[in-house]
C-alpha cells in the first residue's frame, strides 16, 4: 500500500478498508510511517469524518496494538467505568469502593492527568505510600483478596493510541468523534472487563460542549462496546461547572472521603450513587439500575463503601491514617479567597476556566513530563444557583507559589457571573445511553 494514496483517498472523503486503516496505525506505531504524513491523515479524518465501520475498525485495530487484558483469573464480573474528563471529577475514587462493597469486582487501570483534567492516579498518589504499580498478579490477588485495586495504565495497552493521541494533542485534531471513540475504546477493550460504564460530560467543562454531540459519542461507544461483546452502557452528565467543591489532588481526596463518609456535596454524591448502581447493575448484582441504586445507598450510609477505601489503600501500601486525618496528605502553604463584588446569585461558573485557573496553581500539568503540586486547587464554597452577598467568599485558591496563586484568583474572577435572577436548576444527569 501507498501512505500517500491513502491520505488522498480519505482527503477526498472516500472509505477506507480494514487493511488499510490497519497499515496507516501499524506503520505509524512501528515509526516506518512519520508524523507528517500521520499529521495529514488525522486532519482529512477531522474534515471528512469515518464511518461507523471504518471507527470500529480504527478501535479494534488499536486495541490490538498491545496486550489485551486477561481478567478471568478474578472472579465475578468485572465492571469498569469511564469517564470522558471534567474538572473535579474525582468519582473513580468513591464509585469503586461503593460498587466494591456491593459485591462488583473492580479492576481498574487509570491514568494521569493532562491539562485541565485531573488524572486518578495523580489523585492516589497524594496518600502517602500508595502504590500505583504493582505486577499484574499483586493486582489480581487483591481483587479477588479485596475486591479492588486501582493502579497505573500499563505501556502496553493501546500503544498506537498513546503515540496517535500526542500528535493529535500538537495538530488540532482531538475533537473528532470517531478518534475520540477509537482512543477511549481500544483502551476499554484492552483493559479486560466484562461490561463498561461511560460518564459523558457535557457541557463548557468537557470535551463535548453540547448534549447532542455528547450522545452521539455516548451512542457510538456503547455500539462499539456491545460489538465487542461488552455489555455496554453511557450515562450524559452536566459538566457546566465543575463537580463537587474540590479541584486538585489532595482536595478531590479529601472529597472523595467525605462522600465515601456520606457527608460530601450533594451534585457528586447524586452522581456517584447513580454510577455505582449502573456498575452494581452490570455486574449482575442487582436486578434493575433503580435496586443498584439504592445499594450504592445503603453502602454509603452503612459505612461498608468507607471500608473497601481502606482496603484499597492498606493493600497498595498507602497509609490509611488519611481517612481520618487530612493533614497526613500534602498540605499547601497558601491561601486566596475570591469574595464575592456584588450581592445576587451565581448565574453562570465556568468549568473550563476553573479548569485551568487549577492547572495554572500547579495542580495541573501543561506538559507531560510537569510535576504536580499535589497540595495545590481550588475549593467552592458557592455554586450556581447559590445566593450570595457582597464580601461572601465564592471559592478559595490553595498552593505553595503566591504568583501563581494571584495568577490563578484572576482567572476565576473571570470564570465567575453574579446575576440578580436566580437560575434555572439543570439536570445533573441528562440521558442513560443503553
Amino acid at each position: 500500500m501507498n501512505t500517500v494514496e491513502l491520505i488522498t483517498k480519505k482527503r477526498d472523503g472516500r472509505v477506507l478498508t480494514e487493511a488499510e486503516i490497519e497499515y496507516l496505525v501499524k506503520g505509524y506505531t512501528a515509526g516506518d510511517i512519520p508524523d507528517y504524513q500521520m499529521s495529514a491523515f488525522l486532519m482529512a479524518v477531522y474534515f471528512n469524518g469515518m464511518t461507523k465501520d471504518e471507527t470500529v475498525a480504527l478501535t479494534q485495530i488499536m486495541r490490538d496494538s498491545g496486550d489485551v487484558v486477561d481478567l478471568s483469573a478474578i472472579d465475578g464480573i468485572k465492571v469498569d467505568k469511564h469517564s470522558t474528563g471534567g474538572v473535579g471529577d474525582k468519582t473513580t475514587l468513591i464509585v469503586g469502593p461503593v460498587a466494591a462493597a456491593c459485591g462488583v469486582p473492580i479492576a481498574k487501570m487509570s491514568g494521569r492527568g493532562l491539562g485541565f483534567t485531573g488524572g486518578t492516579v495523580d489523585k492516589l498518589e497524594a496518600i502517602p505510600g500508595y502504590k500505583t504499580s504493582i505486577s499484574e498478579q499483586e493486582f489480581m490477588d487483591q481483587v479477588n483478596d479485596k475486591g479492588i485495586s486501582v493502579i497505573g495504565q500499563t505501556g502496553h495497552i493501546a500503544p498506537a493510541d498513546k503515540k496517535i493521541y500526542a500528535l493529535r494533542d500538537v495538530t488540532a485534531t482531538v475533537e473528532n468523534l470517531s478518534l475520540i471513540t477509537a482512543s477511549i475504546m481500544s483502551k476499554k477493550l484492552a483493559a479486560g472487563s466484562d461490561a463498561i460504564l461511560l460518564d459523558v460530560k457535557c457541557g463548557s467543562g468537557a470535551f463535548m460542549k453540547s448534549q447532542k454531540d455528547a450522545e452521539k459519542l455516548a451512542e457510538l461507544m456503547v455500539e462499539i462496546g456491545k460489538a465487542d461483546g461488552k455489555e455496554t452502557m453511557a450515562m450524559i452528565t452536566d459538566m457546566e461547572q465543575p463537580l463537587g467543591n474540590a479541584i486538585g489532588n489532595t482536595l478531590e481526596v479529601q472529597e472523595a472521603i467525605d462522600v465515601l463518609k456520606n457527608c460530601g456535596p450533594k451534585d457528586i454524591t447524586e452522581l456517584c450513587i447513580a454510577l455505582a448502581g449502573m456498575m452494581i447493575y452490570l455486574g449482575k448484582k442487582a436486578d434493575t439500575p433503580e435496586e443498584g441504586m439504592q445499594k450504592a445507598q445503603r453502602a454509603l450510609e452503612d459505612g461498608s463503601a468507607l471500608e473497601k477505601f481502606r482496603d484499597l489503600i492498606e493493600g497498595q501500601g498507602g497509609d490509611t491514617a488519611i481517612i481520618d486525618n487530612y493533614a497526613l496528605m500534602p498540605q499547601a502553604e497558601f491561601k486566596l479567597d475570591l469574595e464575592a463584588w456584588d450581592d445576587g446569585y451565581i448565574a453562570s461558573m465556568d468549568a473550563m476556566k476553573f479548569g485551568l485557573a487549577s492547572q495554572h496553581t500547579g495542580a495541573g500539568r501543561e506538559r507531560k513530563e510537569d510535576e504536580i503540586d499535589m497540595s495545590a486547587g481550588i475549593v467552592l464554597a458557592k455554586k450556581i444557583g447559590d445566593t450570595v452577598a457582597a464580601g461572601d467568599v465564592i471559592c478559595s485558591i490553595y498552593g505553595n507559589d503566591m504568583k501563581k496563586i494571584q495568577k490563578s484568583l484572576e482567572e476565576v474572577r473571570n470564570a465567575v457571573r453574579i446575576g440578580i435572577k436566580k437560575p434555572e436548576k439543570v439536570d445533573l444527569i441528562k440521558k442513560i445511553v443503553k
